[in-house]
């Protein structure tokens, strides 16, 4: 599952397949603009900012020229860790177990937020008339698929390589 074009030195198997696997989430889901996956801690790992450049060599774009929240990916990034980290405490105080998805719907787009196995967040920003539950399974399909091999050493790398990012 390695991705097309050419080879992006530096980068190990398994960031460059997350990347594979986030371009084609952006690229398959009608109504999908941006896409984040957050480290536990809030740190931004992937994302689909037009302006970063994408395993594959070529730029991830969202939707039909659409922008995401304003700015850039780490807007996304602060807006899913911090509903994350609200519905933890709202979970806890429940007593409701873990949270597995937060949807919020607003008029102009949605926002889904789903748990990853090691406690990163994949958050989806999508646009007003999208299949809710085609984002959703899709998002499901990628957590499935990364969860396991998001360890502290690809989380590490993955970091490194946004920070590197010009």
């Amino acid at each position: 599952m390695v991705p097309a074009g050419p080879p992006v030195y530096g980068l190990s198997n398994e960031a460059r397949n997350l990347h594979w696997l986030l371009t084609n989430l952006v690229d398959e889901v009608p109504g999908v603009i941006s896409v984040a996956v957050v480290s536990s801690d809030g740190l931004l790992l992937l994302s689909s900012d037009p302006g970063e450049t994408a395993a594959a060599g070529r730029p991830l774009q969202p939707v039909h020229g659409q922008d995401g929240p304003k700015g850039s990916s780490a807007d996304l990034a602060t807006i899913v860790s911090g509903l994350g980290s609200l519905t933890l405490g709202a979970a806890h105080l429940m007593d409701g177990g873990s949270v597995k998805q937060t949807m919020v719907a607003m008029e102009q787009g949605s926002l889904f937020v789903m748990s990853i196995s090691d406690g990163s967040l994949l958050g989806v920003h999508a646009a007003p008339k999208c299949d809710m539950t085609v984002v959703a399974y899709h998002m499901a399909l990628f957590v499935g698929r990364a969860g396991h091999v998001l360890t502290p050493e690809l989380r590490s790398e993955l970091r490194k390589s946004v920070e590197s990012a010009p």
